[in-house]
């Protein structure tokens, strides 16, 4: 699989747009059977979706540096693995909190190369990108704290 698989035309926008809503409305549905309310780990893995559309759009950016534009791409692979520290095929949409991880380390470190509305045009949660980061990363370090996979996750960063 080399280099002609990353010449491979992107999906279209409405592909992309159509794997986000059912990114979205799975985590959602998950969530909700799991609990009538929404503790900080549901809330934590509520935003993979949102991180993931942002990581996407960044790598179309074309403001985005080729260095910067391969870190957001391995933040892009991260989800899309199908075997990392929490495997989505084995917990489920929790799984979903390593992907946050590091989606939020990644667009932190973008956030720290480029003005902030680079970064920010491209949300498209709900909350205000710079506050929903600032909560990830916070309630991230608690449960990479408590968790194997979280401890294993800040060290595969460093």
């Amino acid at each position: 699989m080399g280099n002609e698989y990353l010449k491979k035309p992107l999906p279209s926008e409405e592909k992309q747009r159509d794997f986000y809503q059912k990114l979205r409305v799975r985590v959602h549905n998950w969530l909700e059977s799991k609990s009538s309310k929404l503790d900080s780990a549901g809330q934590f893995v509520l935003f993979a979706p949102d991180l993931f559309h942002l990581l996407t759009r960044l790598l179309l950016d074309s403001r985005i540096d080729k260095k910067s534009k391969a870190y957001v791409g391995a933040g892009v692979l991260y989800f899309m693995a199908p075997i990392d520290f929490l495997p989505e095929i084995l917990v489920g949409p929790g799984g979903f909190m390593d992907d946050v991880i590091v989606a939020v380390y990644v667009i932190n470190t973008v956030l720290n190369r480029f003005p902030k509305e680079v970064v920010t045009e491209h949300w498209a949660g709900d909350e205000d990108l710079l506050k929903v980061l600032s909560k990830l990363a916070n309630s991230g370090d608690r449960w990479a704290a408590k968790l194997p996979a979280g401890k294993a996750v800040k060290r595969f960063l460093k």
